[in-house]
């Protein structure tokens, strides 16, 4: 079973090299080896909103997106005679994380256990309207 399952994985892989010009190796070393970076530039990110940072914020927010898109950029560069849905698909995961790192980038933090927003600071004596 698993011999049969290499053994497709293989063919898959040749034909992607031979009729596609792209290297799934490649591909998995540029979607993987990123992962620690893209997670420390996640963090930078997140870190330079806090502190309202706006030069470090558009650094670390580039870098994380160029993290993002690097293998499909591969692929698109070096990738030919690929039908016209591939397209499609890498044009829809970039969107997909620029998206996400948007969103990451405008999620407001959750308020405290026991605090309420308002301009007040949250102490009410203890009653809830």
């Amino acid at each position: 079973m698993v011999q049969f399952i290499l053994g497709k994985v293989r063919d898959i892989m040749e034909i992607a090299r031979t009729q596609y010009g792209v290297n799934p190796v490649v591909f998995l070393i540029l979607y993987v080896v990123p992962a620690p970076f893209w997670y420390y530039t996640i963090f930078r990110t997140i870190r330079a909103v806090a502190k309202k940072n706006s030069r470090d914020l558009m650094l670390w927010g580039m870098i994380c997106l160029v993290l993002t898109i690097q293998p499909y950029v591969y692929v698109l560069i070096f990738g030919r005679n690929m039908p016209w849905w591939i397209y499609i698909i890498i044009g829809l995961l970039v969107a997909q994380g620029i998206f996400s790192l948007v969103r990451k980038l405008t999620k407001k933090p959750a308020a405290p256990a026991g605090t309420k927003d308002g301009p007040t600071g949250g102490d009410d004596g203890g009653l809830d309207p």
